[in-house]
């Protein structure tokens, strides 16, 4: 019997670089930094750029990949896009 296997050979990550924290919010919203973290546990969140996409920090992400595995685009056979937050409700950002 013949199976194919297939392995993680590199994972990868990016955040927008605009950082919104709870303070900030504070002025902003009837709220406060306490309030948000004891419901939720957030104290910041990252904002994308309003020319960065879903696909566009996938992308980041899975070159980040490819350098922790020190593997060019052409050695890989499959990339796995993971997300519930699509660019456009058709096509979805794995297609």
């Amino acid at each position: 019997m013949n199976l194919l296997n297939g392995r993680i050979t590199g994972w990868g990550a990016y955040a927008p670089e605009h950082v919104l924290t709870n303070h900030e919010l504070e002025q902003r919203l009837d709220t406060s930094d306490e309030w948000i973290v004891q419901r939720s546990g957030i104290r910041e969140r990252h904002i994308a750029a309003k020319n960065e996409t879903t696909a566009s920090l996938a992308i980041k992400a899975a070159t980040d990949a490819m350098r922790r595995a020190d593997l060019p685009a052409e050695a890989l056979d499959l990339i796995i896009v993971a997300t519930s937050t699509p660019d456009y409700l058709t096509p979805p950002v794995s297609s």
